[in-house]
């Protein structure tokens, strides 16, 4: 099951990484300007924010088996119509169709790890199948974009749409049925409701930088380093794996008990240091990769912890909601950073562009640093 919803993340956001990885042939090809690369991601993380909600109702309601095969089989929809995209027009509107089963990730897999996980392996199962996003950014930033080399970007997409189909399929066989939902409660406890509307506010501002990293990183490295489209790409696979290995750590860090609440701050502070690297890459070039690796160890892994929390404090019935609303706050910022950052970088440089992200980051510590006090003032 950690391998299928490990997969399930990865495909749930290939495009935001194909996108990325693929950027310098998306625009030469499609003729598109980096503001509008920008809105392909908002088109994505607009819809999955709007739709969070609603899919977060929807899991709670139907259960977790069915939405995760859904999810899977929309993600295959919605990358092969970018695979036969024509234009920016359609190039959208696929990416937005994707929005769909990104709202339905967290919410259903954290379900799923509720029903069949033990308490004390939850930490490392959540942070196990949260990389699972890394591993998309890996998988389209190295072998599909060697695979694009060979064959075209439309290709390559095409194959990420096919396995999607096949993992779907894989869904269906091996999950086990859904069980009856109990009545959730019509209000979860204050301290909950609070918990959650900070985690979403955090997500919000680390969504704004990580979306802004992940979509203009590789195009970076081309336009302004002089890297290869190909080498530009593998900066996303390096930011991949090191995000594989900090959800990964840092997930079971936060299943133990006590710790989780203290971490957020200090991997948001940890990922305004990545992006102030990025601004002295502009000068240092070597220092993208170093930057790549710690966007990924802290800005990525963030996140991760924050869905940890979300299953240690989730009110009974509602961790399908909890998850979703954080996770449309994510959404949101991934929404509106790219486009921000794009127009700043085109108006002045990406040096400001970096510093931006910088800010964003250190926007999310802030609203992290009160969560440890509040876990001391519960338990008081």
């Amino acid at each position: 099951m950690t391998l299928l919803l490990t997969s399930a993340m990865a495909f749930s956001m290939m495009q935001l990484f194909l996108i990325g990885a693929l950027g310098p042939r998306l625009v030469g090809e499609l003729g598109m300007s980096r503001t509008v690369l920008g809105l392909t991601t908002t088109a994505g993380f607009g819809a999955a924010a709007l739709l969070s909600p609603a899919a977060g109702r929807l899991v709670d309601r139907v259960g977790p088996r069915r939405c995760l095969v859904a999810l899977l089989l929309l993600a295959a929809v919605s990358l092969a119509l970018i695979g036969a995209a024509p234009g920016t027009a359609v190039l959208l509107l696929a990416v937005a169709l994707g929005g769909l089963p990104q709202a339905l990730a967290n919410p259903a897999t954290n379900k799923l790890i509720l029903a069949a996980v033990p308490a004390e392996r939850r930490g490392g199962v959540t942070g196990l199948k949260q990389s699972g996003v890394q591993f998309g950014a890996f998988v389209a930033g190295l072998p599909l974009s060697l695979l694009a080399a060979g064959v075209g970007w439309r290709g390559a997409v095409w194959t990420a749409a096919g396995t999607a189909a096949l993992a779907a399929g894989w869904a269906a066989l091996v999950l086990p049925p859904d069980a009856v939902a109990a009545a959730p409660r019509s209000r979860p406890p204050r301290p909950v409701r609070g918990l959650t509307r900070q985690l979403a506010i955090f997500s919000l501002l680390l969504g704004c930088g990580i979306a802004s990293v992940n979509t203009y990183l590789a195009l970076f490295g081309s336009q302004r380093l002089g890297l290869s489209p190909t080498t530009a790409a593998a900066l996303v696979a390096v930011l991949g794996v090191a995000g594989i290995g900090g959800r990964v750590g840092w997930s079971r860090v936060a299943g133990r008990p006590g710790r989780a609440e203290a971490l957020p701050a200090l991997l948001a502070a940890g990922a305004v240091g990545a992006a102030l690297l990025l601004a002295v890459a502009v000068l240092t070039p070597v220092l993208v990769w170093v930057a790549a690796i710690a966007v990924g160890s802290f800005a990525v892994s963030a996140n991760a912890v924050s869905m940890v929390l979300v299953l240690q404090r989730a009110a009974p019935g509602r961790a399908g909601q909890d998850s979703a609303l954080v996770s449309a706050g994510f959404f949101a910022g991934f929404a509106v950073g790219p486009p921000l950052f794009g127009a700043l970088v085109s108006a002045t440089g990406y040096g400001p562009g970096w510093l931006l992200v910088a800010a964003e980051f250190a926007g999310a510590a802030m609203v992290a640093v009160p969560l440890r006090s509040r876990r001391q003032g519960e338990d008081g």
